[in-house]
């Protein structure tokens, strides 16, 4: 019988193709999210979660160890943890706040040090001993075998529900005889998922799945997504720094600006494995690299062209700042409170950061006349804000990055027939997709590959351009600006590009 020693997180379908990507991700998995924000209890139908365990110890090869014996004795997805505080309250507030992802928490390695707490969650935690493993967690396994996309019927909405009730969500764990490095940890306060906003963390766990199958499919990494349910910042970070043995590296995802800005700052400076929020610098790598190309084919200058945003939260100030360090002088950002600039009373600190070297001539309108003579619209934000007369007002050979998520500023073959030179959005059903997925698999991989324990801005810029020049000038074209989601080829270079900055 084989000794298994390691665990990976691995998909349970193949994602070989964007209708699969769809389905899996986004746009498609924005249907399950909201189905669970409406009944939380449809997370157990929705994700994984009926077969997740987390199992807790003081020591990561223990709680391996353990896992190991609960996923190969009673095919239970169980997941290891290491805590470093063995006070009870850092205990509780840990097992409290992880309770979205599991359907049971193991404390049993732990026993004397938690048999007299009691948790406030609504799912069984093993405190020690017991009868029956497998009816004390109540777990249950689905899995499809000889699986294909062309059973679901429906929508992309609608066959992504199907896949993952099918399912019961898109990861599982698979034993490993050999040591596996520790996964990457995709840790959600569920404060800013994709376009749906504030939807808490039992509603982002399929988001999360998501993004861990392409970690495992594209960048052969593995990751654990952690939904926290506290959204206040010191919780956040003191839950990471607790756990941090148990990581690799941390995936920090979809959580609201300007907390995102002060949860990274902290863990970049406190924690001793790299930390990456892929909203903000994920985002900006690939917006940088898109936008490099479509000047290209424009034949304007970063220097020289006007760029309006709207949205000035996480996303869209990384990738402003990115863009400002390859040369860019005339940007203006816009939210729901107009342009920003410098003493704006609506402005949090990120905001009158930012507006110090932006909109440089102290516009105080809005969109609709700030997008004047603009170059470059890129759209972090929410649907439908952009239109026809907006396009039009634009400059010669507009370009249209409208990347809110699932449903963008502008729909792309909309903004074409209103005059757009180039168009992208977020969305693997349109020619351009501006998606993430072309940079955290990579960048992961160069990171576990070469144990890389910081992440630095000259890494994410030589990643841009290494991406950008991934399409040939020969390839190049209005339709066809950086390389598919899947495209294996960026993977490679967004990896050795981290290592060689």
């Amino acid at each position: 019988m084989a000794k298994y020693n390691g665990i990976k997180i691995v998909p349970k379908v193949e994602v070989n193709d964007k209708n699969a990507l769809a389905i899996v991700y986004t746009p498609g998995v924005a249907a399950s999210c909201l189905k669970i924000k409406e009944d939380i209890q449809a997370s157990f139908d929705y994700t994984n979660r009926e077969n997740s365990v987390a199992v807790i110890s003081f020591d990561y090869e223990k709680s391996l160890e353990r896992a190991v014996f609960l996923k190969s004795a009673l095919g239970i997805d169980a997941y290891p943890f290491e805590i470093s505080s063995k006070d009870s309250e850092k205990i509780k507030l840990v097992t409290e706040n992880i309770e979205p992802n599991f359907g049971a928490v193991d404390l049993s390695l732990m026993e004397d040090y938690v048999k007299d707490t009691e948790f406030n969650v609504n799912i069984p935690v093993l405190k020690g001993e017991t009868e029956s493993l497998k009816e004390f967690f109540l777990c249950v396994s689905k899995n499809l075998f000889m699986f294909s996309f062309d059973k679901l019927t429906g929508d992309v909405s609608e066959k992504s529900l199907q896949l993952r009730k099918m399912a019961g969500g898109v990861i599982e764990t698979e034993l490993s005889e050999d040591r596996q490095p520790k996964p990457i940890g995709i840790v959600s306060d569920g404060s800013a998922v994709l376009g749906l906003g504030d939807i808490k963390a039992y509603a982002g766990l399929p988001v999360m799945e998501g993004k861990a199958v392409l970690f495992s499919r594209l960048g052969d990494v593995s990751a654990m997504p952690l939904c926290l349910k506290t959204q206040k910042t010191e919780e956040i970070i003191e839950i990471v720094l607790l756990l941090q043995n148990s990581f690799s590296g941390i995936n920090l995802e979809d959580i609201k600006a300007p907390r995102c800005f002060e949860v990274e700052e902290k863990l970049i400076e406190t924690a001793n494995i790299p930390i990456f929020h892929d909203d903000q610098h994920g985002t900006a790598i690939v917006v940088l690299a898109a936008l490099l190309n479509a000047l290209h084919l424009a034949e304007k200058s970063i220097e020289e062209v006007k760029i309006v945003f709207s949205g000035a939260g996480a996303a869209a100030i990384a990738v402003c700042k990115l863009i400002l360090a390859v040369g860019a002088k005339n940007i203006i950002m816009f939210d729901i409170d107009g342009a920003v600039y410098k003493g704006r009373v609506q402005n949090n600190f990120a905001h009158e950061q930012i507006a110090q070297y932006t909109n440089l001539q102290g516009f105080k309108g809005d969109l609709k006349d700030g997008i004047k003579d603009a170059d470059v619209f890129i759209g972090l934000s929410a649907p439908n804000l952009l239109s026809e007369t907006m396009i039009k007002s634009m400059n010669t050979k507009p370009i249209v990055f409208a990347l809110a998520n699932p449903t963008p500023e502008i729909m792309p073959d909309i903004a074409k027939s209103y005059g757009a030179y180039i168009t992208a959005s977020g969305r693997s059903d349109f020619p351009n997709q501006i998606n993430n997925s072309l940079v955290f698999p990579g960048l992961f991989n160069g990171v576990l590959k070469h144990n890389i324990k910081k992440i630095t801005q000259e890494m994410k810029l030589n990643c841009a351009f290494a991406l950008a020049s991934i399409v040939s000038d020969g390839e190049l074209s209005p339709n066809y600006i950086l390389p598919d989601a899947l495209d294996m080829r960026a993977v490679k270079t967004i990896s050795d590009n981290v290592v060689n900055s």
